[in-house]
């Protein structure tokens, strides 16, 4: 039995944010019932890659789930949704902050018909704040919680990360307010309202560059793919491409001054600790990367793991989905749809013993697959109202 086995999830979000966060709950064995827009649905499933018309991207995030397609806007659709609220135990949104109050079907009214319930709402700003109802999208975030300015190199343009960091951060905590209020609950048999802003997240992930601000006085400024306080912990060119390595601390140094036969650098004091090769950066960097201009990665690679160096090729995405260890950790699953055909997507990262390894994943839903089912099951509508209803534009 999987860890969320038994809880379901009304799932309103659309686009990155919320999805990947129910994906991620769904892993984990939680029913997502997916709410979308009649005839339309999610606004990503006209985003590319498409493959025979069909977006790529939405089956990648949503596999597993399940839809309902209810237009919120009329009286019977709201209806529908505050008697489905009855039945879950969390419901996730991802609109613009006063949208669902707007519709009526905030969190006041949510919780006065099911008190048990979780409320997530994943916002760009957050719920509360002056700027809480502007829109947002991930590069929005990027910019103003500080990302941009420290990615990059120095003297170039500010650099956004190359996915979609401000999204799919907000995702995972996300995730993890719903499973802490989830666990609270079975304390106070009481659900609560969890608000998560993208903004929020970014600063919460600028990990020591607000250290570094305040002991020098100065804001943090892109320095390319080396550490800022670590060194040498960056990427270095082979002769043939690319690699890493990561001295994590002065013995690890040692280890690399004998695997590339530069034991005189163990001699040298402006080598001899972390804090002085930080110190002497252009030195050290520029000593090394003659060295490493010899050989070609693989050869690197061995020389470096023989001695117990950390290192690692920067593998291009087609490498990556060749890789060993993410084959071995099953990572690399399979998706069979009926139009696209089989799709290769990434794993669950959460190995847990209750969770059995499987090789595929169920395909997305098309838009309102799931009416029947779900409006029959839990509440008990026939398949003639359902019918009438779809006929009426309300599903």
């Amino acid at each position: 039995m999987k860890p969320l086995e038994n809880i379901k999830i009304l799932d309103l979000t659309r686009v990155l944010a919320g999805p990947f966060s129910t994906m991620i709950l769904s892993d984990l064995g939680a029913e997502v019932v997916k709410i979308e827009v009649p005839l339309t649905g999610d606004d990503s499933r006209a985003f590319g890659p498409f493959k025979n018309n069909k977006s790529m991207y939405f089956l990648s995030i949503n596999r597993g789930k399940k839809s309902v397609s209810i237009n919120l806007k009329s009286e019977k659709g709201k209806k529908i949704l505050l008697d489905l609220v009855e039945k879950f135990d969390v419901i996730i949104e991802n609109f613009k902050p006063g949208t669902m109050e707007k519709l009526g079907l905030g969190y006041d009214v949510i919780k006065e018909i099911n008190p048990k319930i979780i409320y997530a709402a994943s916002s760009g700003f957050g719920h509360t704040g002056p700027d809480s109802k502007k829109p947002a999208y991930d590069i929005l975030v990027q910019a103003m919680g500080g990302v941009m300015s420290i990615t990059g190199w120095p003297d170039s343009p500010p650099t956004r990360v190359g996915m979609s960091l401000g999204d799919i951060t907000a995702s995972f905590y996300t995730g993890l307010g719903i499973l802490a209020a989830l666990y609270q609950r079975t304390i106070t048999g009481l659900g609560q309202k969890i608000d998560v802003a993208m903004l929020d997240c970014q600063l919460s992930i600028l990990e020591n560059a607000l250290l570094r601000f305040q002991v020098d006085g100065v804001p943090p400024k892109p320095i390319g793919n080396r550490h800022p306080t670590i060194t040498p912990f960056q990427a270095f060119q082979a002769k043939d491409n690319y690699f890493v390595i990561g001295v994590g601390n002065d013995s690890i140094f040692v280890k690399l001054c004998h695997a590339i036969s530069r034991e005189d650098l163990l001699l040298d004091e402006r080598f001899k600790t972390n804090s002085s090769r930080t110190k002497y950066l252009t030195e050290i960097v520029n000593i090394l990367n003659n060295v490493f201009l010899t050989k070609n990665v693989d050869e690197w690679m061995t020389i470096l793991e023989n001695a117990q160096v950390p290192c690692a090729p920067i593998n291009t995405i087609d490498k990556v989905m060749e890789n060993r260890q993410l084959k071995a950790r099953n990572m690399i699953v399979e998706v069979e749809d009926k139009v696209i055909g089989k799709v290769k997507i990434a794993g669950n990262p959460i190995k847990m013993t209750s969770i059995p390894e499987q090789t595929t994943r169920k395909p997305a839903p098309e838009i309102g697959e799931h009416n029947i089912e779900i409006l029959s099951s839990l509440l008990n509508m026939s398949e003639h109202e359902i019918n009438k209803l779809k006929e009426e534009g309300v599903l």
